[in-house]
């Protein structure tokens, strides 16, 4: 039978980092002894207390639907998170809970945009961003945060890209991939540029908790209460909780905007899983230990790591403020082993050295890798060890 897809997911870019991984776990199947640097998880298990409150909830029978925005008691739990982390007064009412925050966000844009309704990006991006915007028939528009700024954007920049099709701006601190934070003067700059030209501000904040070397995130909906009106927070337990597969994410923000989302969920997934709904309670109501524990662990392996990785011939690295990502230049280290760029580099590493990671082509930026340091510091280590030895061997 011959049939034609949609066009909009005929346009769709394959994920590159689910592309690597899946290669990886391909090899490893086979015996190959390949050390994954990809993942975009904690390598931590949810925390028990959050596990026996889902467990519980289902031994008393809440296996029911909830309402499609998620259940009340947990949008007063984020509500509060909100109040206590960030000093923000978002009621319940202006909460959505979703399938995981990459669902908040694919919902947000099929209820913003119209066609052409155009959507700026930083690159390096999260991959998703720019595909999700295509399929909610609106266009990405890229500007390009420069390694010399700490890969952040300026005013300057969004001012040489803004048109009257100019919806939104997407804002992602810490960032993925590159782990960098926005400070406040930086967000008080875009979020002036944004006031005056009315644009929506997104706010990509699913790595808040995941700060290092003494730097702490900010918010931008934290800064005025004009700037909150701007704002939609997207955030949700997975990397703060290690709760990846429990599919919990929520955005926050205007009145009507929130609405509409809970509008078309109604249509599309219903509600969230509600066991995971009740984990998601206890984790904002329960011991934040876990995470302290995890962030620490975190802090220590990237310190140990980004030293090792520096050394490396041809390897340029800003340190991470945030996330768990590091995102070192190698172009240098590409063109001293002999290969064209890159992805090919990046390919020669793991079928020769056995180590996965994701090129930077994926997320707008193909001078760069992006490695995870959410696995453990004998593996973090060993992998560098191979890196270095590859390099090295290709110089001889």
């Amino acid at each position: 039978m011959n049939f034609e897809l949609a066009q909009r997911v005929q346009s769709l870019t394959p994920s590159t980092t689910l592309a690597i991984t899946a290669k990886a776990k391909e090899m490893k199947a086979q015996g190959i002894d390949v050390i994954g640097l990809g993942a975009g998880e904690p390598d931590f298990n949810t925390p028990q207390h959050i596990i026996d409150e889902a467990v519980q909830s289902m031994n008393e029978g809440y296996t029911k639907y909830t309402a499609a925005a998620g259940l009340p008691k947990l949008k007063e739990a984020i509500s509060n998170k909100f109040k206590q982390d960030q000093g923000i007064d978002i009621p319940a009412s202006d909460i959505i809970v979703t399938s995981g925050a990459k669902h908040a966000l694919y919902t947000l844009f099929q209820v913003i945009l119209n066609k052409g309704d155009e959507v700026i990006i930083p690159t390096p991006y999260w991959v998703s961003y720019p595909e999700q915007v295509k399929l909610s028939g609106g266009k990405p528009v890229f500007i390009d945060g420069l390694e010399e700024n700490e890969y952040k954007v300026t005013p300057q920049q969004l001012e040489s890209v803004i048109t009257d099709r100019t919806k939104a701006v997407i804002i992602n601190s810490p960032s993925n991939p590159t782990g960098m934070l926005y400070s406040k003067p930086e967000l008080e700059a875009i979020g002036e540029f944004c006031l005056k030209h009315n644009i929506l501000i997104i706010s990509d904040e699913i790595y808040e908790k995941l700060t290092y070397d003494g730097h702490q995130h900010i918010s931008i909906a934290q800064i005025s209460p004009e700037l909150k009106e701007q704002t939609i927070i997207i955030n949700g337990v997975s990397k703060s909780h290690s709760m990846t597969g429990w599919r919990i994410g929520y955005a926050a923000g205007n009145t009507a905007i929130i609405k509409a989302m809970t509008n078309l969920a109604s249509h599309s997934t219903s509600n969230p899983t509600t066991p995971s709904q009740y984990g998601a309670i206890a984790a904002y109501n329960g011991s934040q230990q876990p995470v302290e524990e995890m962030k620490n662990a975190f802090e220590e392996r990237l310190n140990i790591i980004y030293q090792q990785l520096v050394a490396i011939p041809g390897f340029t690295c800003i340190k991470p403020q945030g996330a768990f990502y590091l995102f070192p230049n190698v172009e240098e280290a590409a063109k001293l082993t002999g290969y064209e760029d890159v992805d090919a580099f990046v390919k020669g590493l793991l079928e020769e050295a056995k180590v996965a990671v994701i090129p930077g082509s994926g997320f707008g930026s193909p001078k760069n890798i992006r490695l995870s340091y959410a696995t453990s510091l004998d593996l973090l280590e060993a992998a560098v060890r191979r890196i270095h030895e590859f390099v090295n061997h290709k110089l001889q």
